[in-house]
């Protein structure tokens, strides 16, 4: 569904016939918005107009909030209409392009975030950027119906500073890519740059609720899988404490849907109570690849179980019929924001007692902190609303304690209450859909997917991940070009850097849930063309965009990890995974060559990359190859196969090595190290190191004694002493 376009009257603008679903929310707004292309360009040049550009996405809450004050109003909308061409663009259509902007407003602004708003010259040369804007000046920030009028006075008057502050803007941005590539081989990372990257997050720990740093708190579950292999490295207990702490407290406070399962974008404080309610795809993959490796290391059922309730979620909510997944949920509804998952305590009690009975709603209401006054505040009044936002205040453990029951009795009483919760909350309105696909979310729920379905062994989530590949595969191609987003029946536009880098990651994780050649080979084409299309020869690394891409005015190349890993430090790990798998030296090098183009930004900074620290940690070893020869289901290839399945051994890759002569010859093409390695008299087991092969095994035991023994790393990693 998409929005309503409250407040704009009958009229549309140039945006009625998009496919976004955020472009499609300005539809009917009075400003006269163009999507952004050529042809809103040319208007401005032949008009002589600056362009106002506004960058947000369909689940945004301040950028509706923006949307509702200034977009729909016919004050500032006549005014934007007078002075500017105004362009909307979808961020998540065109990363590469929010991406500069974003760049562009730190620079200027020393912050950013959405909605992005930007003053550009009609060559995209951009002369003013900020945030959020309200409608009218107040509290010392500047409102549209102030900015407008002196921006267009400063066009006509003062042309000549504005092109100055463009050209020097554009100077900046060029200024940080040619330092960026100025690495020299002496910045190369090392193992120590692993032991400061886990120095850093550590001194910013909160050991009391988990996480990094103070209020607000985003997960960023790529921190969490390098401290869960600089535990592996180093046997350190304190990383592992961490990961499972954070975890933990995730699970049980507000940003966790405690009744639809999930998690929304943020927490606004420290506690893990308070979130801004959207709900990202990116997330739910990245928080179950954490999750399961969580219970991998630790062996503990809880973590397993948050994982399942995850892609539970998204394959109730966020799947498309044909398999592909969904962008996001909105965080408003009804026009407000949260309003589908807080909880007036009347609300709470009527539900509950009615269908379960006093005692299990009081019982309810003191595990999820449901209060009189709420615990919701108003973000702009900090005023309590009566609304409460549910949260475990207690571990099922210490709730199972306080009353004299077992565990299980409480998980058990807690469904009940929780289907019944879910029931009464279908009635509500729901937050928007974002119901466009995109190839690299895509790209990691397939991987999450897989991966959860490998090391649960559960089938159906090996299915789901096999349909989304399959789905993206067949209809995000276009003349054979892969595109970056999909909806109502049409792929458009070309795919940037990181749908190729977490598409190749899926594809790894795919052939590592199967087996089956077919991933392999598209990994390696997708790894061929990201290559072809977005190398830089010079430097090493990828750019966002692709070389023919002639509408980005600086073309960056990135590394910095945000919400989601950077596309070079993911094709830097995927690529090392990749030349695991097929021996192929193209892709070590080229990962290799990421790791020296990027030594000086990790090593200076390394916690800030923690996606090239899981890279990092893959290049340095050590690492190994398995390669499996027999028949794909005969039991004896099944029980090595369901050795190396169990355990954390996260620098191992599997290969299957069938007896099926098609199969083997198109996978002797991709992996001819594994053309020598034949059956036995039984299925057999090759564990090699750096592609050098032990003799074969077909024992069980002899197999996990082989992959169980200790081995010096290349480089020591040293310990992190606290005192």
């Amino acid at each position: 569904m998409i929005g309503d376009g409250r407040g704009s009257g009958a009229t549309s603008n140039r945006l009625l016939g998009e496919k976004s679903p955020y472009l499609l929310q300005h539809a009917r707004n009075p400003v006269a918005w163009y999507p952004w292309g050529d042809e809103a360009f040319e208007d401005a040049r032949s008009r002589d107009k600056p362009v106002f550009l506004s960058i947000g996405y369909a689940t945004c809450h301040w950028c509706h909030v923006m949307a509702h004050e200034s977009f729909e109003d016919p004050s500032v909308a006549a005014l934007l209409n007078e002075s500017f061409i105004s362009v909307k663009l979808d961020r998540e259509e065109r990363p590469d392009i929010d991406a500069l902007y974003m760049t562009v407003c730190q620079l200027m602004t020393g912050h950013g975030g959405w909605p992005l708003t930007i003053a550009m010259t009609p060559d995209r040369r951009p002369f003013f950027a900020g945030t959020y804007i309200p409608r009218e000046t107040r509290a010392g920030r500047i409102g549209m119906l102030e900015l407008v009028p002196r921006l267009h006075s400063l066009w006509v008057d003062r042309r000549s500073d504005l092109e100055a502050s463009a050209d020097a803007a554009i100077a900046a941005v060029r200024e940080i890519e040619a330092r960026a590539r100025a690495s020299d081989p002496a910045d190369r990372a090392d193992a120590s740059t692993l032991a400061r990257g886990y120095r850093d997050l550590r001194s910013r720990y909160d050991p009391h609720q988990g996480g990094f740093g103070r209020a607000p708190k985003f997960p960023t579950p790529h921190q969490l899988l390098f401290l869960l292999r600089w535990h592996d490295r180093t046997g350190d207990p304190i990383p592992r404490e961490m990961v499972e702490k954070t975890l933990s407290h995730m699970r049980r406070g507000g940003i966790f849907d405690q009744v639809g399962f999930g998690f929304h974008r943020y927490s606004t404080d420290s506690r893990w109570l308070l979130p801004h309610f959207e709900k990202m795809l990116y997330d739910q993959a990245l928080l179950v690849l954490a999750y399961v490796e969580t219970w991998q290391v630790s062996g503990d059922v809880r973590y397993r179980r948050v994982a399942e309730e995850v892609l539970d979620y998204v394959l109730r909510t966020l799947t498309h019929e044909d398999g592909a997944f969904f962008s996001a949920e909105d965080a408003d509804s009804d026009g407000r924001e949260g309003a589908f998952y807080v909880w007036p305590r009347a609300d709470f009690d009527r539900v509950l007692t009615d269908a379960l009975g006093g005692a299990e709603a009081a019982f309810a209401r003191e595990v999820f902190g449901v209060e009189e006054r709420g615990n919701f505040a108003d973000e702009a009044t900090g005023q309590f609303t009566g609304e409460n936002v549910l949260h475990r205040r207690r571990s099922i453990a210490q709730i199972a304690a306080a009353a004299g029951v077992g565990d299980d009795e409480v998980r058990d009483r807690l469904a009940r209450i929780r289907r019944t919760l879910l029931a009464s909350r279908a009635h509500r309105p729901r937050p928007l859909l974002d119901d466009k696909i995109l190839t690299d979310w895509n790209g990691l729920m397939i991987a999450a997917f897989a991966v959860a379905g490998y090391r649960f062994a559960e089938p159906s989530y090996v299915r789901a991940a096999r349909r989304a590949a399959d789905f993206v595969l067949a209809h995000l191609r276009v003349e054979g070009r892969l595109q970056h987003r999909y909806r109502e029946g049409e792929a458009a536009l070309n795919a940037g850097a990181t749908d190729f880098a977490y598409m190749v990651w899926g594809m790894v994780e795919l052939y590592g849930a199967t087996l089956e050649v077919r991933w392999l080979e598209e990994a390696s084409r997708l790894a061929g063309e990201v290559i072809d299309g977005f190398w830089d020869d010079e430097n090493g690394g990828v750019f966002n965009s692709a070389a023919d891409v002639d509408d980005v005015a600086v073309r960056q190349r990135e590394i910095h990890d945000g919400a989601t890993p950077s596309a070079n430090a993911t094709l830097w790990y995927a690529l090392g995974r990749l030349a695991q798998l097929t021996g192929d030296s193209r892709w070590l090098e080229h990962a290799r060559r990421i790791g020296d183009g990027f030594g000086r930004a990790v090593t200076t900074n390394p916690s800030a990359h923690p996606m090239s620290l899981v890279a990092l940690d893959l290049e340095l070893g050590p690492s190994r190859e398995v390669v499996i020869a027999g028949s794909r289901r005969a039991a004896d290839t099944t029980e090595l196969l369901e050795i190396l399945r169990q355990g954390y051994r996260p620098r191992t890759a599997v290969l299957l090595r069938p007896d099926d002569a098609a199969e083997i010859a198109r996978l002797d093409m991709l992996a001819p190290f594994a053309s020598s390695h034949v059956r036995q008299e039984r299925a057999s087991a090759y564990v090699c190191e750096r592609f050098a092969c032990q003799r074969p095994t077909t024992d069980a035991v002899e197999l996990l004694r082989l992959i169980s023994r200790v081995e010096d790393a290349p480089l020591e990693a040293p310990r992190y002493d606290p005192e």
